[in-house]
């Protein structure tokens, strides 16, 4: 895997001022039953759902944040007309207020500018009236928070899990095509850069690990927010893409063994959920510290945790494979606990020896994993594929076999042909053509920039 050289997010008024015009017919007001794009919750801080409180469709009603029920006061549909709606009324900024603090309601939709409301890829929620976004007063997770206009900051409090299309993007959603972006060493590109070459929009920023205690840190020593990698969270965003934050790697310590319970892992993961505001996180399993089955269920017991707090959140595990496919002891253990994750990712390289298919080899892999997957969950083969993923190495791995992008192509193939949840690798400081670089910013073969990126960059699910 990645050895030991990786040490690798005024309503009255403007009614009065409408009604006459929409009287003459110069306006037309939204009817009841606008098209709409998804229904489904909104989550956001702490893993809780845009709320109507008490379910009250009254005028005047607040609009909260609120433990996830699945009730009717939770279903907000969005969309097309710039409407979000729950109860057969729209979501308000009390008074027509531009005003930071300004606090959201329930009203009767009037087709006025401050129930309008844009939904960015960058996860925020934002008023086309104020040009603020939704937020958490006082950056509070607590049942009965009031949610609010602010301007937008880019924190945890203004970033949104809003339904766009389905419960479940899957396959062919931006999170599907997410490359390895790592800060820890070297000359990591641009993001920008590659995003503009490419058409990839998310990148999996590598690795979240414990300070010796169960604290999340980027490499276990930079900090969470504030540093260089929240630096790049922001210029993906800025862009229109987003990260997926993973945690563990190959080296380093693992939050999942320094951590001392299944509830302190998944408050340790919560605290990364919270502070990016996610919608995908990767729990990458390539070290002997997750051999152990006490540390091996730790990780399942809390993943349930996560989703079960998080409901949007997609989960995905990267571990190793055999050429043949994996070991299956997790993937049995995870079914076995009711943990059900959107994507079994298989890191099919490393096999050992030189001068084989790599294209081949990760096909055969993929088939092993496959049949794990269907066997463990009783799933039938396109419901197992719909579960798993390849996260390939470009170039010359540690072993010294070469995946060219050749091979990218026939994994890209193979992966269409099935509909697969994730289709990525390691890693995008990789994608370039060897100039004396610093260690491992290259791939080793002759290659043009970001080449493997633009292959995989095509894939449609």
């Amino acid at each position: 895997m990645r050895t030991a050289r990786f040490n690798r997010r005024r309503t009255r008024l403007l009614t009065l001022l409408v009604a006459p015009l929409l009287a003459l017919g110069f306006l037309q007001a939204p009817s009841a039953g606008a098209a709409a794009t998804a229904t489904g919750a909104i989550t956001g801080l702490g893993g809780k759902c845009v709320d109507v409180a008490s379910a009250d469709s009254a005028n005047g009603t607040p609009v909260q944040l609120y433990d996830c029920n699945g009730s009717a006061a939770q279903q907000w549909s969005v969309n097309t007309d710039g409407t979000i709606r729950a109860l057969g009324k729209c979501l308000d900024v009390t008074g027509g207020s531009t005003a930071n603090g300004a606090k959201l309601q329930l009203w009767d939709c009037t087709g006025a500018a401050n129930q309008r409301w844009s939904v960015p890829a960058a996860r925020d929620i934002v008023n086309q009236q104020a040009g603020k976004c939704l937020d958490v007063t006082d950056n509070s997770p607590a049942n009965g928070a009031r949610l609010q206009i602010w301007s937008c900051t880019g924190a945890a409090n203004q970033k949104w899990n809003a339904p766009t299309g389905g419960s479940d993007p899957g396959p062919g959603s931006p999170t599907a095509v997410a490359p390895y972006l790592y800060n820890g060493w070297g000359s990591p590109p641009n993001p920008t850069t590659v995003m503009n070459a490419t058409g990839v929009k998310w990148f999996t920023l590598a690795f979240v690990l414990s300070n010796g205690y169960c604290d999340p840190q980027w490499d276990g020593g930079r900090p969470l927010t504030g540093g260089v990698d929240q630096q790049t969270v922001n210029t993906v965003r800025a862009a229109g893409g987003d990260i997926i934050p993973s945690f563990g790697g190959w080296s380093g310590n693992k939050l999942e063994s320094s951590c001392s319970s299944a509830g302190e892992l998944a408050a340790a993961y919560q605290k990364v959920i919270n502070a990016y505001g996610l919608k995908a996180i990767d729990i990458d399993i390539e070290a002997a510290a997750y051999d152990s089955p006490t540390v091996q269920q730790r990780t399942v017991d809390a993943l349930k945790t996560v989703k079960a707090n998080n409901p949007s959140i997609k989960v995905f595990v990267t571990f190793g494979t055999g050429q043949n496919g994996p070991d299956t002891g997790l993937i049995n253990r995870a079914a076995g606990s009711g943990l059900t994750v959107d994507s079994w990712t298989i890191m099919p390289f490393n096999f050992g020896g030189n001068g084989q298919n790599m294209g081949t080899l990760t096909t055969r892999a993929a088939e092993g994993l496959k049949n794990a997957v269907k066997s463990a969950y009783g799933y039938s083969d396109d419901q197992a594929y719909r579960h798993m993923g390849i996260s390939s190495m470009n170039g010359v791995t540690d072993v010294g076999e070469t995946i060219t992008v050749a091979d990218f192509r026939t994994i890209l193939a193979y992966a269409q042909q099935r509909h697969l949840a994730r289709l990525t690798f390691w890693s995008v400081n990789r994608d370039r053509p060897c100039t004396g670089g610093g260690a491992d910013t290259c791939s080793g073969v002759g290659q043009s920039a970001w080449d493997f990126t633009r292959v995989f960059a095509q894939y449609t699910g």
